[in-house]
This record gives structure tokens, sequence and C-alpha cells, in this order.
């Protein structure tokens, strides 16, 4: 896929998941909670998940952001769900590193299957924390919960 291919693919996934966020709701009885809060831009979110036997059985978010955080959040509850605690902080890492070193990271569109399209979130420097707000908050969630991340 060519860059300008990747460029419109991110354009039309943030466009939708941004205007329609899967995932979006509450979890009565959430196992793990935790907040994130962008003070640089006011994006804030919750990360609800069920955690059973260290598998994501269940994950939503609620928050009020740009189209980016919340296309981000969207893509992350997707692809986490089902996945063993492990899993999901180890994606945490790959997607990080893809988000903040772009070109240089050592991680491939592979290996990242359809949270590759967040890599245009690179070329706009200003908008990685827009883009990673709601990763952290997991990260935060499944290694104890309960927390407030500032992405400051």
């Amino acid at each position: 896929m060519s860059s300008d291919e990747l460029r419109d693919l991110y354009q039309d996934v943030v466009i939708d998941h941004g205007k329609r966020p899967r995932n979006f709701r509450p979890i009565e009885g959430a196992t793990r909670t935790a907040e994130g809060f962008n003070p640089l831009c006011g994006d804030q979110l919750r990360i609800y998940i069920n955690l059973a036997d260290g598998v994501i059985e269940d994950i939503a978010f609620q928050g009020v952001g740009c189209a980016i955080s919340q296309a981000s959040a969207s893509l992350m509850t997707l692809a986490v769900k089902g996945k063993k605690q492990e899993e999901a902080l180890a994606l945490f890492a790959r997607v990080h590193s893809l988000l903040t070193e772009g070109p240089n990271a050592k991680v491939t569109a592979a290996e990242l299957g359809k949270l590759a399209v967040l890599s245009g979130v690179w070329e706009f420097p200003v908008r990685v924390k827009c883009a990673t707000l709601a990763w952290h908050t997991l990260r935060s969630a499944l290694e104890g919960g309960g927390s407030q991340v500032s992405t400051e």
C-alpha cells in the first residue's frame, strides 16, 4: 500500500470511528477502570474492562475529545477484546512505538493489522498525545486500574 493510499485510509477510518465509535458505553460492574485526560486539548475518557482469568472479556469507553482520540479508543477496544492482558500490553508497546517513532519504529503494518492506519498520526506531532491517550489509559487499567492518567 502506498503512503498516499495509507493516508487516505487513515483519514477515512479516523472519520468513521470518530463519528461512530465502537464500544462507546459504560460497563456496569467492570472489574477494571481508569480515567485519562489530555490537558493540552481537553480530551478525556474512561476505560471499562471486564477481565477474567487474565483475558479481556469486554472493554468499552466513554468520554469526549477530538476525532483522533475517539477513533484511537474505538480501534483499541476492537483490537484488544478477547486478548490476554499480556498480549494487550504488548500491543500497547507496538502502537506506542508506531505513534511516537513513526517510520523509525521497528513495527510493521502486518504486526498491527487494522491499527496500522494510526501511523498517519505520527505526521502530526501535536496529535500524538490524542492518539495515545486511550492506550495509556488501557495500560493503567490493566496494571492496576482506578488511576487517572494524564498525557502532559
